[in-house]
């Protein structure tokens, strides 16, 4: 072996005779054991330094749970981070910030490149919260809550997969799903808190309970708009405070429900064709609605 080979062996840097390794995702990571990942715990406001960092780490907390009053120029509905990521982005099997910021940059298909954290962010911004353009990723909104992710996963391992990390996945029944079972789903277990219309709850101008359909909740390129993405959610976390509580078979029927109704429109809609943007984005995105007929009706035609 040359001596230049040998040095950047030893560097960790690839050489012409290194090699490949597939960086499409991040399937060669592997998870942490179970006993040693299950401990991980994020740490507490009470070990916050009293300085500018802890200051910035507050800010950032501040926009993730209330972020629609508090970026009002990037969010276009009623809802706030913290709808997607519970307990203030800190609990397991809700997509906590700890495990998601220790995993980028990463590949994602969505966008079909390696994104940073605040591209990813940024993604958030776009879809979840139908904000439009998104702030930049030198933006203060992107800086503070880039700086309260980091601080979350600051006693997490770099590039490990900890178990608790997004949403695990449910498979889809053998039986598929079932709209009108997951109507009766949502009117027992659901309507309650987000509205018999998914309207969701408001005291004044604010949601307490967001919506789930309608002008006010995520958009058509959001992630929660795959039923089986919406499905692992629900699971695990649905009710809020009994996750876990309902069946495979209904967090799917009930996923299905919820988004066979319309919502704002996929901001990448192509040439304002339900169709093309189906065919570019959706057909190969999980299992979803949009651009499908249900009923005698297209879904996915958007909403304001």
């Amino acid at each position: 072996m040359s001596p230049l080979i040998l040095a950047l062996g030893l560097l960790g840097l690839p050489s012409a005779h290194a090699a490949t390794i597939a960086m499409e995702d991040q399937s060669q990571l592997q998870p942490a054991s179970h006993a040693a990942a299950s401990q991980f715990q994020p740490p507490q406001e009470s070990e916050l330094p009293d300085n500018a960092y802890g200051k910035l780490v507050k800010e950032g907390y501040a926009l993730f749970v209330d972020t629609r009053r508090l970026a009002p120029n990037y969010v276009g509905n009623g809802l706030n981070c913290s709808n997607c990521h519970l307990d203030q982005g800190r609990l397991a099997n809700s997509a906590p910030l700890w495990a998601a910021y220790p995993m980028y940059p990463a590949y994602r298909k969505k966008n079909d490149k390696v994104n940073t954290f605040a591209e990813r962010l940024q993604g958030c911004f776009q879809f979840s919260m139908n904000g439009g353009t998104p702030p930049a990723a030198d933006s203060p909104e992107i800086t503070a809550l880039s700086v309260y992710a980091y601080w979350l996963a600051s006693k997490a391992p770099l590039g490990v997969e900890l178990p608790g990390r997004g949403y695990p996945d449910v498979a889809q029944p053998a039986k598929g799903y079932d709209l009108r079972q997951g109507a009766q789903v949502y009117e027992a277990q659901c309507a309650v808190c987000h509205g018999a219309e998914g309207q969701g709850q408001k005291v004044g101008d604010s949601y307490v309970m967001p919506p789930l359909w309608g002008k006010d909740s995520y958009n058509w390129g959001a992630g929660m708009h795959r039923i089986n993405t919406a499905a692992s959610f629900i699971k695990h976390n649905m009710p809020l405070g009994k996750g876990g509580s309902l069946s495979d078979q209904q967090a799917w029927d009930v996923a299905a429900y919820v988004n066979s109704h319309e919502r704002p429109q996929d901001p990448r809609l192509v040439d304002g064709s339900v169709e093309k943007t189906r065919l570019k984005f959706h057909a190969n995105d999980g299992v979803n609605l949009y651009g499908q007929t249900v009923e005698g009706v297209l879904i996915g035609q958007g909403i304001r």
